[in-house]
């Protein structure tokens, strides 16, 4: 069964509009630079993202979002364990990204 992982991004206060645009750029770039370990090739089904442009108000601090959607458990344990692509984008992280929220869900299984 199909995956949806959502990721959620507060930025620190200090961070400037081009390194957030960095972060988002190569963020996005995971759907082409994470390949599947057997195949070689991109195994991210879908991958999409940006600045938070919700009119509800209730987004807290969080900034930008971003949506995956992985074909099943196997390939998502992989991405956040293995990948060394998104285990280094991880990395990057520490010193831009003030918080992180994240929230998985399987469509229709409640």
């Amino acid at each position: 069964m199909p995956i949806v992982h959502i990721i959620l991004f507060e930025f620190k206060p200090t961070i400037t509009h081009a390194q957030v645009s960095d972060v988002c750029t190569r963020m996005l770039a995971l759907k082409d630079t994470c390949k599947h370990p057997s195949t070689g090739q991109p195994y991210v089904k879908s991958y999409g993202g940006g600045r938070d442009t919700s009119p509800e108000g209730l987004q807290g601090a969080f900034s930008h979002g971003f949506v995956s959607e992985f074909q099943n458990e196997e390939d998502r344990k992989y991405y956040l364990e293995q990948d060394p692509a998104h285990l280094e984008f991880v990395a990057s992280l520490k010193g831009v990204v003030e918080n992180v929220r994240v929230v998985d869900f399987e469509p229709g299984k409640f």
